[in-house]
This record gives C-alpha cells, structure tokens and sequence, in this order.
C-alpha cells in the first residue's frame, strides 16, 4: 500500500502517538496492558479509512485524529471482549489478553478502552461522530447476537446473512468512513455517502474471509474454521440452497455432530466446491467491490482517492 503510505503516511504517525496518549492506564497494571496492546496493535486499517475518508470529502483536522483514536478505541475493545466470548488465546500471533491476564482483567481492559473513546468524544464536543460510532457498537452486538441464533438451527437465508456481516463487520468500518468525513465537513450527507460506501467494502471484506475458510489462495486461516463453529458463510449457504435434499440432510448432520471430524468436514468444503459456492461467493464479493469503487468515482481524481481505492483493493484482495 504504497500511495496510501505516501498520501497519509504523516497523519498515520501523527495519530500513533496520539493513540498511545489516549490509552496511557492510571495504575501499573493498566499502563503494562496498555503497552501491550499498542506492541501487538494491526494494520490500522479503520483508521486509514477514517483519514482517506476526510481527505477525499475535504480535509484532515483535529477532529478526524479524535475520529480515528474513537475507531481504534472501540475496534480494540470489541476485539479483547471477542477474545473472551471465543475463549480465544492468540491474536496476531500474541497472547490473547484474557490468555495473560484472565477473563475479568480482559472484560475490565475492554470496558476502559470503550470508556476512553466515549469520553475523548464528550470531552471535545464530538457528538455526532459519537453517535455514529455507538450505532456501529449496537449494530455490532446485534449482528453477534442474530448470528448465534441462527447458528443453533443452520437455518440462515442469504439475506439473513448479510444482514448480519452487516451488522457485525461491516459497521464499524463504515462508521470509519462515516466519522472521517464528517469530522472534515460537517456535513451529515456527505457523512451517509461515506458511511453507506464503507458498509459495501465491509461486506466484500467479510466475504473474502469467508472465502478463506475453504483454502482460497491457500493461506490465511485454517480452512474448515467456520464449519467447525457452525457459522453459515456464504459459500455454504449457496451450498445449502442448490442442492439435492439428501446432500443438504447430508452436509447438515456434518455441520451439526461431526463438526470437529476432519475428514467430514473436508467432505463438506468439497460439496461447497461442487455446488459452485465458491464461485458464487467471489461474484458477490466482486459486486460489492465494483459498487464500492463507482461511489468513490464520483469524487474527483486525487491522490487521496487514488489511495482509497488501492485500499479497498487491499482488503478485499489480500492474501491473509
């Protein structure tokens, strides 16, 4: 991502070390946690988005570095309190917090890390952009939910699910574009074309890791992950609504009881391959992808805008 480094690269520096600043603990376990989390911290993706966001529709200001460490914030905290929900010991290739530290030190770190962002945006006034990024919380929690009651009776409809990746993947980060553009206009029109664009770009990244599960480009996540957690990803559910019904009985026993048997759930990856989900899946990714880049089109042609289609390019193409 070279240009996205090139146009924004200052402002990514910029916002590191105010980020470091915004989670600084008041006692020494809460600092050494701290420390920790900023060591393993990722690409920093939202927040590429959030400043991309804000220099397309106008500019960068102090309200776009708020806007990101806001992002960040929340993004952190749903992923230590994700940690705890899986029982999750790596992330990142580190220990997990709760791997460290235990269950209620890691609920404890992610309910500070929440309450920092609310109060960064109470203490300057951000409201709108707080209400933006606590509709994505809420949307997010939903999404979770919706999918673990699906996940009991493997009965989600294709439009179930995409409103949940919607709800759970996609939110934030179009709460990232949403709060970046924003914070640069003012403007709560602008914010809405910001926010529906990354809602598409959420949805096709979301679908590029389900596509993962079945060893698309062989890397990135083991396959057959999903399957042994009963989550009904796309490719799947094509599976499951175009074909016969003794290998839709079939394929469903497997997910449900033999789901932590090797062996059976490679039978299922290879009917998924047969039926033609894999396909499938990658056309709708590529839908979302197209009617992604098209909105952005409708800006003029900047080094910024440039840059956010090589990102988008990025997380929807990469490898892992």
């Amino acid at each position: 991502m070279d240009l996205v480094k090139h146009v924004i690269g200052q402002e990514l520096a910029t916002f590191e070390r105010k980020f470091s600043d915004s989670v600084k603990g008041s006692n020494p376990l809460l600092d050494r946690i701290m420390r920790f989390i900023i060591r393993r911290k990722g690409k920093q993706m939202r927040p590429m988005f959030v400043f991309l966001s804000a220099k397309i529709a106008h500019s960068i200001n102090d309200n776009t570095y708020r806007a990101a460490s806001l992002i960040e914030l929340l993004h952190t905290a749903t992923l230590v309190h994700d940690d705890v929900v899986d029982n999750a010991m790596v992330r990142r290739n580190f220990f997990s917090i709760n791997a460290l530290w235990k269950n209620k030190i890691a609920v404890l770190v992610g309910d500070y890390l929440l309450s920092k962002g609310l109060l960064l945006s109470l203490e300057h006034g951000d409201y709108q952009i707080l209400h933006i990024t606590s509709r994505a919380v809420k949307e997010m929690s939903e999404g979770e939910l919706l999918q673990m009651e699906k996940a009991r009776k493997l009965d989600i409809k294709e439009e179930i699910y995409f409103e949940i990746i919607r709800a759970k993947t996609a939110s934030l980060l179009s709460a990232a574009c949403s709060a970046g553009a924003y914070s640069a206009t003012g403007d709560k029109e602008t914010s809405e074309f910001f926010r529906l664009f990354g809602e598409k770009v959420g949805i096709a990244f979301q679908i590029k890791d389900d596509l993962f599960d079945y060893g698309q480009d062989n890397v990135g996540k083991p396959t057959g992950i999903d399957i042994k957690e009963k989550k009904m990803t796309l490719p799947l559910i094509y599976t499951l609504q175009n074909t016969d019904k003794e290998t839709l009985r079939r394929i469903i026993y497997i997910v449900k009881n033999q789901n932590t048997d090797r062996q059976k759930v490679n039978e299922v990856i290879s009917y998924v391959k047969k039926s033609g989900g894999i396909e499938y899946a990658h056309n709708k990714m590529k839908e979302y992808q197209n009617e992604a880049l098209a909105m952005l089109n409708t800006y003029p042609d900047t080094p910024a805008r440039q840059a956010m289609e090589e990102l988008v390019n990025y997380v929807i193409e990469r490898k892992y």
